[in-house]
């Protein structure tokens, strides 16, 4: 009776088991969920973004050359001698007329006494000349001396005239000379060179100084043939010296004829320097202004991209990366601005640098260098 109640309890348990595992059997482990696709995102520089602006735009055509004192005075001796004074040293501002170097007069100063002395024994000669010319003038007319005669005392006041006239110029010459061993600077400017030294000898057409005015420089600079056409005197020139600015000119003269081997005119550029900030020999560079706009839709050029003839640059709205079609008006190469003459307004954030390819649609991030 026992064992057939543990039998029957053992079969019991078995079947219980075996409907568990069934009913575990049936159920189905839960289907894995896929990940969300990524957002693409672009990091960026601050520096690489930069917003469209308004800005004052000009067309140039490139110019280059030294700039040269419009005005400038190589100074030489007129006369011989040594060398008594050098009143002024390179860098020193002098005025016209004013005295600047010296040389000993001793030798001049005689030659006038002597040509004086000259001068004032053919005066004496003149005088007695013509006196007798009068006497006798007015016997001939009464008839007391011949016709001859009075034409020999006719030639006698006219060698002695010529004699005085000569004398004259003699003493002129002289005084001429004394003058010239005092040399005045012949413009306002700056001493440029000192070539000479006291006590050094000195003939006529030695280099003594070199004098220049900085008020009015002026730069001359080659044009390419093919842009001569689009060149015009008063047109606006602005121009960059390393280490003293900018600076505004003016096209004054052109060139009539072509400079062989470039195939180039030169042009003439006035530059007013009242403050003398510039100095003859600067190298300047800068742009002959062809056109101009005021108050336009300016980006870099290095943020305009083209395909074709399409134009158009890589925004950043509201985060994310789009592409916006633009028509370019003037481009001004000395700023590295071009003018947006539509499709883009003022304050929109534009990709200044060229990145390649950029995906339209990507989130971008701005980061720090």
């Amino acid at each position: 009776m026992v064992l057939g109640l543990a039998v029957l309890a053992l079969a019991v348990l078995v079947g219980a088991g075996a409907m568990v595992r069934k009913a575990s059997g049936s159920r189905q482990p839960p289907a894995a969920v896929a990940p969300a696709p990524a957002a693409n995102v672009i990091e960026l520089l601050q520096a690489d973004v930069v917003a469209a602006d308004i800005h004052d735009l000009r067309v140039t055509l490139p110019l280059s050359g030294s700039l040269r004192a419009l005005n400038q005075a190589a100074v030489k001796a007129k006369v011989s001698g040594e060398v008594r004074d050098v009143l002024v040293r390179e860098g020193e501002p002098v005025r016209a007329g004013q005295v600047i170097v010296r040389i000993d007069p001793t030798e001049y100063q005689a030659k006038v006494t002597q040509a004086r002395g000259q001068m004032l024994a053919q005066r004496g000669q003149y005088e007695n000349a013509r006196q007798t010319y009068e006497r006798n003038r007015d016997l001939v007319g009464r008839g007391f001396i011949s016709k001859t005669a009075f034409d020999k005392f006719q030639s006698e006041l006219d060698v002695a005239r010529a004699n005085l006239d000569a004398a004259e110029g003699g003493l002129a010459v002289a005084q001429k000379a004394l003058s010239d061993t005092v040399v005045k600077s012949p413009l306002d400017g700056m001493v440029a060179v000192r070539s000479v030294q006291p006590g050094e000898k000195v003939s006529p057409d030695t280099a003594l100084l070199e004098v220049v005015d900085l008020r009015v420089l002026e730069l001359e600079a080659p044009v390419p043939m093919g842009d001569v056409g689009r060149v015009a005197i008063g047109q606006p020139v602005q121009l960059d010296v390393e280490g003293a600015g900018r600076f505004e000119g003016k096209l004054v003269r052109i060139n009539p004829a072509v400079t062989q081997g470039t195939r180039s005119i030169m042009v003439y550029v006035r530059v007013d320097n009242p403050e003398h900030r510039l100095r003859a020999g600067m190298f300047a560079q800068g742009g002959l202004v062809l056109g101009q706009r005021a108050g336009v839709v300016s980006v870099p050029i290095t943020a305009v991209r083209t395909e074709g003839e399409r134009a158009f640059v890589y925004v950043i709205e509201n985060g994310v990366l789009a592409e916006r079609p633009v028509q370019l008006g003037i481009r001004d190469d000395s700023t590295g601005l071009v003018e947006i003459a539509g499709g883009l307004a003022s304050g929109a954030q534009v990709v200044r640098s060229n990145l390649g390819t950029l995906r339209v649609g990507s989130q971008v991030r701005l980061t720090r260098a």
